[in-house]
């Protein structure tokens, strides 16, 4: 065989295997095709519901005033009463995130305001126990620094001298006595203890700790290093026993008070640790432990105190300073939690939603107890490993109408929205008037009406499509009329007008 029978040979054998695999391929495409037609066609559509989650759907294909085609919901998809169901193109636009509920250790900061105050066991007054007159002030100043032992003021006292006086003849006659008799020695004894008690019980037994050059006076001292509180003592002034001459306080350690509601308080124990920041001192961080919770509430304000003791070595803190206090409480177990921004809060109750599938949510009512930085404890309402929506969920709230959702949560479950018949006649919905402005009359049957906020359902005001229990509630009625009409839930979603009429001044 010649070259070009060759030639030919192998074209042809390529042009046969060629259409061969045309044909296969055709033919594998076709049934794939028609396959999935049989499915489709096996799926039943129920209605078509708006795109845009609003309570609104037709029973034919249809768009919205946004132009935005209706999507269908197949049998099994129905959204179940109080559910909101958004495309999953809508939910990524809004940025919808959502975490599972866990248990977690719900660590609680609790804030609080407080003042410094004097430690109140670290604040000595000096009150002389007898009579006298102020000879000679050494410290004059209210607010000066002493240190223990320091000379405070000298006096004179006529009775002080006296008592003096005695227990020195005491000790001279009990040491003139040495040889006298046990009886005699027994009695000069007892006198000389007896004025030493009563110098004791003046806090001068003996000779004073700095004895004056003047040995009819006595100088008295600082009993610890401290501030000058008070000092009431004037150079010359005379003095009864028992008076406060001066008042001194260490201020090494103070105390912060701190006022607790009355529901917090079984979140302090004794020991919890403090951190205190004091605007006065450049937002500066001080720590402390609570070493005391007071017994008695304040029955005006309803609140508690705690104390909190602080070092103040260096005299940073000034006594009557304001502070802010943060008191850590760790609790003791596991708890069911959500992010703090998963609670939509209406005021009369708390709300999350939860995830069901892709693009449909359900809102609950939770019962929330203790609160942290980032998460809340979840009572009732949601169970473990849940998706609920943290983020964007106020504007899931806005695109889904979920207040419309939010009234039907608490009625029974309505039957399955296919229109039907019998659903129809079965079905029993309560009326709620409405008035607006009549858009057009559609191909379908349907009517779309701009209506003003309806407050029975919370709608704000919109544009809506609505069916007709009777086309001919709308013969007579010109387009742009205003208009009053009744509007009953046939099925989920599905709002029917059962009465129409014109407004007194429509046209």
């Amino acid at each position: 065989m010649n070259t070009f029978g060759k030639l030919t040979v192998t074209a042809m054998i390529l042009l046969s295997v060629a259409s061969t695999g045309y044909w296969l391929g055709s033919h594998s495409t076709a049934t794939s095709k028609e396959s999935a037609q049989s499915a489709q066609a096996e799926r039943k559509i129920l209605y078509y519901r708006n795109p845009m989650g609003l309570a609104d759907t037709s029973a034919t294909p249809k768009k919205d005033s946004m132009g935005m085609d209706y999507v269908a919901v197949y049998e099994g998809e129905q959204v179940a009463a109080g559910q909101i169901n958004i495309s999953n193109e809508k939910v990524q636009k809004l940025g919808v995130k959502s975490e599972p509920a866990l248990f977690r250790e719900l660590a609680t900061n609790l804030r609080v305001t407080g003042r410094i105050e004097i430690n109140e066991g670290h604040v000595y007054s000096i009150s002389p126990k007898f009579e006298g007159w102020v000879e000679h002030l050494y410290v004059n100043n209210t607010g000066q620094t002493v240190r223990q032992g320091q000379p405070l003021f000298e006096v004179y006292s006529p009775e002080l001298l006296s008592a003096k006086g005695e227990y020195a003849l005491a000790l001279q006659g009990l040491a003139n006595l040495k040889d006298a008799d046990d009886e005699t020695k027994a009695s000069m004894q007892r006198l000389a203890d007896a004025s030493r008690a009563r110098l004791k019980n003046w806090d001068v037994a003996d000779t004073p700790s700095l004895p004056s050059k003047d040995k009819s006076r006595i100088v008295f001292t600082a009993p610890v290093s401290g501030v000058v509180l008070e000092k009431k003592a004037v150079q010359g002034m005379r003095f009864m026993p028992g008076e406060a001459l001066f008042q001194i306080a260490d201020l090494s350690t103070l105390w912060l008070i701190a006022d607790i509601n009355e529901q917090d308080i079984s979140q302090i124990k004794i020991g919890s640790q403090a951190q205190i920041t004091v605007d006065a001192l450049g937002g500066r961080v001080f720590d402390g432990k609570v070493s005391f919770i007071y017994p008695t509430l304040n029955s005006a304000t309803r609140s508690g105190q705690i104390r909190i003791e602080l070092n103040n070595s260096k005299g940073a803190l000034k006594p009557a300073m304001f502070a802010n206090v943060q008191i850590a409480h760790n609790a003791s177990s596991k708890v069911l939690t959500v992010a703090n921004s998963a609670v939509i809060d209406s005021g009369t109750k708390q709300i999350v939603l939860v995830r069901l599938a892709e693009g449909r949510f359900e809102p609950r009512v939770v019962s929330l107890g203790k609160r942290s930085d980032s998460y809340i404890e979840v009572l009732a309402g949601i169970i473990e490993g849940e998706q609920v929506v943290i983020s964007a969920n106020f504007l899931l709230d806005s695109e889904s109408n979920l207040k419309a959702a939010l009234s039907n949560m608490n009625e029974r479950p309505q039957p399955s929205p296919a229109i039907t018949e019998s659903s129809k006649q079965s079905h029993t919905s309560v009326g709620h008037q409405a008035q607006g402005i009549l858009e057009s009359i559609n191909a379908d049957g349907t009517v779309s009406i701009t209506h003003e906020p309806i407050k029975s359902l919370a709608w704000p005001s919109m544009t809506m499509d609505f069916a007709l229990a009777n086309t001919s509630l709308s013969s007579g009625v010109k387009l742009g009329s205003k208009i009053s009409f009744e509007i009953v839930e046939r099925t989920p979603g599905e709002w029917v007008i059962t009465k129409l009429h014109l407004q007194h001044g429509g046209h």
